[in-house]
């Protein structure tokens, strides 16, 4: 695979399969950087191009169009030359012939082609998963339709306490509702934060009014006079007005897997976002890409990465030839609660913390052989943010810094600037 995008016309036609942020933002930025030749958007949804985190945050509360982050509005792309075929379902992609078949018989040329197809939920596999009260969160169709049912009093039950679910249930218990939380794990979140915020989040939507129960599945649902029965393994059942699954997401690369692309959790690239097809790139949730940063190949599932990986995919077919290589960084809203986290924590990691859990803002740093590998602050977006930057540097502060709260992070920071300047 490689950057060289010398075989790239600029006035060649060029398909994006996806239309959600990652779509979005790569034709915007394939548009405004001069490229000339056709672009086509296919995307099963009836939108255009929009980011997706308020589903699960504000849109909950107030679900208006007008809530939702359009990448640009509709008018922009026709003016923009740029074609978006929605509700529209690519089939097949025929890399010899260089053509996308659609669902309606259609077929689109390309010369070069960006696959954007995102992740969907995964599924709960119980008996009675097919229940009308059960929702999943992907468009916002589904948050219009969850929206409709958090009225004040009813009874909501989300089964996974990942940062989807959580806020899900913040969101729902902050319109009056009744909510229940069911994990399979001990602790909410418990693949993204250490295991000490995990039980302080556990903690803060206990005393906020949710039931959460860890360490609890779910056997299988049935229908009780038009509410939904959630039935548990210890043989309770929790009543239902509504259902919300959030235990996962699946990357959707069977269309690049039938076209003979290599798949690992994700369509796999090199950090320049091409596929070993040279006229073929992936970004955003679906792909699996070489991070230099890490030094291995990572999959992420957030908005920043949608989007910057996308513009940087677009560019290096425009012939920048530039890796994509970010600190990871992810957010969510809980509550009053604004949690970010920078790089990628892993146990083991040691911990290193400035100010205290539970009374004020408070960050965590993960340091791993000595280097500062990431950042998890709460309420404390500055010092994430000053975080993110030290280990885009290599990370290499001392841990007597990072707990000291005399020494601002900006300073380090800096300091670390002007060292490597220097050097």
């Amino acid at each position: 695979m490689t950057g060289d995008s010398s075989g790239q016309s600029p006035k060649a036609a060029l398909a994006i399969i996806g239309s959600g942020q990652a779509g979005g933002r790569a034709a915007e930025a394939l548009r405004l950087g001069g490229y000339a030749g056709p672009i086509t958007v296919i995307g099963d949804e009836p939108h255009p191009p929009y980011e997706r985190p308020a589903l699960s945050k504000g849109f909950l509360s107030d679900a208006r169009v007008e809530q939702i982050a359009w990448v640009r509005p509709l008018a922009w792309y026709a003016e923009a030359g740029i074609t978006l075929l929605h509700g529209r379902k690519a089939m097949r992609i025929d890399r010899v012939h260089g053509v996308v078949e659609l669902d309606d018989g259609s077929r689109i040329a390309y010369r070069t082609l960006i696959l954007t197809t995102g992740t969907r939920p995964r599924p709960l596999t119980v008996e009675g998963a097919d229940h009308p009260l059960l929702s999943y969160l992907r468009t916002i169709e589904d948050s219009q339709r969850l929206q409709r049912r958090l009225l004040p009093g009813a009874h909501i039950v989300v089964i996974g306490a990942g940062f989807i679910g959580m806020e899900v249930a913040a969101s729902a218990l902050s319109r009056g509702c009744t909510v229940t939380v069911l994990e399979l794990a001990d602790l909410p979140m418990a693949r993204g934060v250490p295991s000490l915020l995990g039980a302080f989040y556990a903690d803060l939507h206990r005393q906020k009014g949710v039931a959460l129960r860890t360490s609890t599945s779910v056997r299988r649902i049935t229908d009780a006079n038009g509410r939904a029965l959630v039935h548990l393994d210890n043989g309770e059942a929790r009543p239902a007005d509504a259902v919300v699954i959030g235990i996962g997401v699946i990357p959707n690369s069977e269309l690049a897997q039938t076209a003979g692309l290599e798949i690992d959790d994700g369509i796999v690239v090199d950090q320049y976002g091409s596929t070993a097809d040279p006229r073929i790139y992936a970004a955003g949730d679906v792909s699996s890409h070489f991070n230099p940063l890490l030094g291995r190949r990572i999959r992420l599932e957030s908005w920043q990465n949608a989007q910057n990986q996308a513009i940087a995919v677009a560019r290096n077919i425009l012939g920048a030839a530039k890796p994509y290589a970010e600190v990871p960084w992810f957010w969510s809203d809980q509550f009053d609660l604004n949690l970010q986290i920078a790089g990628v924590p892993q146990p083991g990691d040691e911990l290193v913390q400035r100010g205290i859990l539970g009374s004020g803002p408070v960050v965590f740093f993960h340091l791993r052989d000595g280097k500062l590998v990431a950042a998890i602050g709460i309420n404390r977006a500055a010092d994430v943010r000053f975080g993110k930057e030290i280990i885009a540097m290599g990370g290499h502060v001392s841990a007597a810094e990072l707990a000291d709260p005399a020494i601002s992070l900006a300073s380090i920071c800096g300091a670390l600037k002007r060292a490597a300047q220097a050097a």
